[in-house]
């Protein structure tokens, strides 16, 4: 594989002077979010021991890096295609022990704690430790039932205002499992990013299926989204990329139904609360996150010392009905972007989020992206001129097709957008040479091609660098992967193509 230079072995981080043990129960954190079965309000004994087999076949998972902490995740699932969505596992809490490392053989561990997997939230865990050092790398695993998971590796964030030399980044969207096999995910895990952004169709409710089985019926209920979240997470290629690094994860509509958006709510509320509570379940993410009635809040800010902060958003929930002319982020999300615009001091503020981005002429998917929303895309732009952000970027998923944009306002620079192409969706793309630019209608569109993979980005205080990886093929396992193309943004300066 082509692959970027290989990176120094990190700094090791110093054993912490204590441990703590962090004792909590989901069901107990979550009950006034969402509401649960009337067994769960009776205390049950939670299970410590059992012959139950290999609970840890959907693998870990770890998201949201903090200076001082990280999502730990993992679910328990022995059978994870049972029928009733419950992996397998016994009507009853689970305890489940992690613990954290700085070494992969877990010779001098830092954190330990347990939490107890209910059934109510499909046995899933998210772990939310505290005390560990900034900018470090950990190692992680888990153990219930006298089964070991995989080990994985996260890291933390830096400290507020820290200087940081280099930061490496992989995006990623639209994971058709059905369409074909995950080479771009083991690719992205070789390529050993600190982070990884994913920015929406983690999989497809969908039941077509060209090269793999999709995993069944489409889901409309809470045990079928569960059944279908697992299936994706059968995946080892899958289960690799979420072990090398830390997730921040936004959705776009083919985690509950295709298009869906704002006060469309998904075509059945009953629809929309399963798909959502199943996504809390299998996501690296806080409990922040729980879906409160037919809400799940996924817009959240991450800095990363002085180098760079994310804004991760979400298009889909909160966005006007198509041609009103409205808002694509909703009033309150919109007003909190500009907020963060407002009070920035990072070399990079990046916008993670689902739809094409930059207007685009004679685009026939415009009113599922923001050009269905010029006013929406012209009071972000502007905020982002009247503030004092340095250097803006938007990462994007949702289109099958790389492309690199120039964003303008009134003939001023107003940043770039690196779109990433599918995972698989899409098939294996076009043969020919699709590597150019846009069209002559389109002149901001300095690259586009139609191959499937995922984008690595490297930000440094000069520059951001943006690989665009793209498999041969994925109508066939273990394809050869490449980078098509390769862009710099100069600090302050424009897209080039070196």
């Amino acid at each position: 594989m082509d692959r970027p230079r290989t990176r120094p072995r990190r700094t090791r981080v110093p054993v912490l002077p204590r441990r703590t043990v962090l004792l909590g129960t989901l069901a107990g954190a979550l009950a006034g979010a969402l509401p649960l079965p009337e067994a769960a309000a009776a205390p049950r004994e939670v299970l410590r021991q059992s012959s139950f087999p290999d609970p840890f076949t959907l693998g870990v998972a770890s998201g949201d890096p903090a200076p001082d902490g990280v999502v730990l995740w993992t679910r328990l699932a022995p059978q994870p295609d049972a029928d009733d969505g419950l992996g397998g596992m016994p009507d009853r809490p689970v305890e489940v022990e992690w613990e954290i490392a700085e070494d992969e053989a877990f010779t001098r561990i830092v954190r330990r704690g347990t939490e107890t997997a209910t059934p109510e939230f499909a046995h899933s865990v998210h772990a939310e430790p505290a005390g560990l050092a900034p900018t470090r790398e950990y190692f992680y695993r888990f153990r219930s039932g006298g089964h070991l998971s995989p080990a994985a590796r996260t890291r933390t964030a830096p400290a507020p205002g820290a200087a940081v030399p280099a930061l490496t980044v992989a995006a990623a969207s639209c994971a058709k499992f059905g369409a074909g096999y995950f080479t771009a995910y083991r690719a992205l895990a070789d390529d050993d990013p600190d982070l990884v952004l994913h920015l929406g169709d983690y999989f497809y409710e969908s039941d077509e299926g060209d090269v793999r089985d999709p995993g069944g019926p489409e889901p409309t209920d809470l045990a079928g989204y569960r059944r279908r979240h697992a299936h994706q997470r059968s995946d080892a290629d899958l289960r690799a990329a979420h072990a090398v690094a830390p997730w921040l994860v936004v959705w776009d509509d083919h985690e509950l139904v295709n298009n869906w958006a704002g006060a469309d709510r998904g075509r059945s509320p009953l629809r929309r609360r399963a798909a959502f509570q199943a996504y809390y379940e299998h996501m690296p993410l806080r409990r922040t996150s729980v879906p409160r009635g037919l809400d799940l809040q996924l817009y959240r800010r991450i800095p990363w010392g002085s180098l760079a902060t994310f804004h991760m958003l979400d298009t889909r929930q909160y966005r006007d009905p198509r041609g009103s002319g409205g808002s694509i982020t909703g009033d309150e999300q919109e007003r909190w972007l500009l907020d963060g615009f407002r009070t920035s001091t990072a070399g990079w503020d990046v916008l993670g989020q689902q739809v094409f981005f930059a207007p685009r002429s004679g685009d026939g998917h415009k009113s599922d992206t923001w050009e269905s929303y010029p006013d929406s895309r012209e009071r972000v732009l502007r905020g982002r001129l009247d503030s004092p952000v340095r250097n803006a970027v938007v990462l994007t998923g949702d289109e099958h097709v790389h492309h690199a944009n120039e964003l303008e306002l009134d003939d001023r620079p107003a940043g770039t957008e690196l779109v990433t192409t599918s995972i698989t969706s899409g098939g294996d793309g076009d043969s020919g040479d699709d590597s150019g630019s846009g069209d002559d209608e389109n002149p901001h569109i300095r690259y586009r091609e139609d191959r499937r993979g995922y984008l690595l980005t490297r930000f440094t205080p000069a520059e951001l660098r943006a690989d665009f990886r793209v498999v041969e093929q994925v109508s066939r396992p273990d394809a050869p992967v490449r980078t098509s193309a390769t862009f710099v943004v100069p600090d302050g300066g424009a897209l080039t193509r070196p």
